[in-house]
């Protein structure tokens, strides 16, 4: 069928180590934090004031509003005070900063990797030149202990399709979190059944609790059960977590007006989120009355079980998180279409972790049918196949990028073409991949690896982002009349 001519843009994204959060931190447990607060307690009020200045002098320049995350942090640890038996309103505000200050470290978000992107037009299209089209390219950050973030760049294409990105300083910044405040216990132990977690000790955190409860609620019941068994096994430790992770997966985050899009981070809220959250793949969705949002399903993980959950956002400030439910939402890679398709929410899936499935559902949080649509049927994809991203609509079809795994670990992309009415029908696909890495991409934390999570379309030009061998992100494209053109057709 001929080959389809690729062009790689010189735009690069590599790890920055000097993009820093400030976290909350705690060295040692309870008896050590204790201690240590013990010992702030015993500087003077000029020691403490000293000390306090030194470190806004060292610190104050590297984060925004950094008093508020030690009156943050500090606040998370008052339940230390009240075991020493001192009220929190009788300490000075400079040492109450100074202890939040103790419970604080940096945190790089991006030191060791940065990829896995997706991009999309950006709600904000304002003060363009003609023929311009402001972006959001989303990216997967991974710094120490390979904790993963969503972050975000934005840049614009200019007419002749060139790639202009922000520079970007090394302010990052948190969201204010609001966790939800009910909770049905119905769907709550639907999904617990759907994460295989069914041992007796849920039984015994669940039965109290009413048909609709609290965070609050949920944390009392736990400590009520775990001061009830005088040891814990480590299995039974690791269902408490995901009990409140679970939990935790339902929240609301903010970030401030004054901010700029690369400012922002999502980071993983639950401190049993350990592995971090991973390739959001955004999509515009275009609901039937016009009106716009955007929706990413991405992958959280704490080291025990993953929780498929979706993100979602009208202007890049305000994001709701809320977990995924249903048998075709247990592994990875989601991808929503960006229109509902005769009445019906569609998805890209791959349940099996090995071919690709398209999923329907009345209910953009419950995913149950689903029907497989391709499995590796090439020698470039005969390990596995998936999906890197949203549909792209044309006038031919529903065309998706791909991703398969061939021998040596080899991830290369490919494209298919779906029936635009029924998508669950592939109508052509390409025989031979349309990007494999080069020498420059192949060499990176995980070899011979490239992977996209969402393209963008612009009249004839495909724009396809993609992470390096898990390390750094580069960007191709491609031309649409040469991919439906060489498509092999299936009928």
């Amino acid at each position: 069928m001929g080959i389809i001519r690729v062009h790689r843009y010189p735009n690069r994204f590599y790890p920055n180590p000097k993009r820093v959060i400030a976290r909350f931190f705690i060295a040692g447990g309870n008896e050590r934090s204790l201690l240590l607060i013990q010992k702030i307690l015993k500087l003077s009020e000029d020691e403490a004031a000293v000390k306090l200045q030194t470190v806004l002098d060292n610190y104050a320049n590297r984060h925004r509003n950094i008093t508020d995350v030690f009156q943050r942090h500090f606040s998370n640890i008052v339940h230390f005070l009240d075991d020493l038996g001192i009220d929190p309103e009788s300490l000075s505000y400079k040492r109450k900063m100074l202890i939040g200050a103790y419970f604080t470290h940096e945190y790089s978000i991006e030191s060791a990797a940065f990829f896995n992107p997706s991009v999309i037009e950006s709600p904000n299209q304002d003060h363009l030149e003609d023929g311009e089209k402001r972006i959001i390219v989303s990216f997967r950050a991974t710094g120490e202990g390979h904790v993963s973030s969503i972050v975000f760049r934005s840049g614009i294409i200019d007419r002749n399709h060139n790639l202009h990105f922000k520079p970007v300083n090394n302010l990052v910044e948190m969201p204010e979190v609001v966790k939800r405040t009910e909770y049905n216990k119905k769907l709550y132990l639907q999904k617990l059944d759907e994460m295989n977690i069914h041992k007796d000790i849920v039984d015994q955190i669940m039965a109290p609790l009413n048909d609709y409860f609290t965070y609050g609620d949920l944390q009392r019941s736990i400590r009520s059960t775990v001061d009830n068994n005088t040891t814990l096994s480590v299995s039974k430790k690791n269902v408490i977590n995901s009990l409140v992770w679970l939990a935790d997966s339902h929240y609301e985050i903010q970030f401030s007006d004054d901010t700029t899009i690369s400012e922002r981070v999502i980071f993983p809220v639950s401190g049993s989120e350990s592995n971090g959250i991973e390739d959001a793949r955004f999509v515009r969705f275009t609901d039937d009355d016009g009106s716009v949002i955007y929706y990413a399903p991405f992958t959280a993980y704490n080291g025990f079980t993953i929780l498929p959950k979706l993100l979602e956002t009208t202007d890049f400030y305000h994001f709701t998180t809320r977990p995924l439910h249903g048998k075709g939402v247990q592994n990875k890679g989601l991808a929503l279409f960006p229109r509902k398709i005769r009445g019906r929410y569609v998805m890209v899936s791959r349940i099996d972790g090995f071919c690709n499935y398209i999923m329907y559902s009345d209910d953009l949080l419950t995913w149950n049918e689903s029907v497989k649509i391709q499995e590796p049927e090439y020698p470039w994809e005969l390990v596995q196949i998936g999906n890197c991203g949203s549909p792209i609509e044309t006038e031919k079809g529903w065309l998706l990028v791909t991703h398969a795994v061939g021998p040596m670990r080899e991830y290369c992309l490919g494209i298919s073409l779906l029936d635009p009415e029924h998508p669950e029908k592939v109508i052509g696909k390409v025989e031979e991949p349309i990007l494999i890495p080069n020498d420059e991409e192949r060499e990176g934390y995980v070899p011979n690896v490239i992977y996209s999570c969402g393209s963008l379309l612009l009249g004839n030009t495909l724009i396809i982002p993609y992470g390096m061998s898990d390390s750094g992100s580069a960007f191709a494209y491609l031309k649409l009349n040469e991919i439906l053109e060489k498509l092999k057709v299936i009928t």
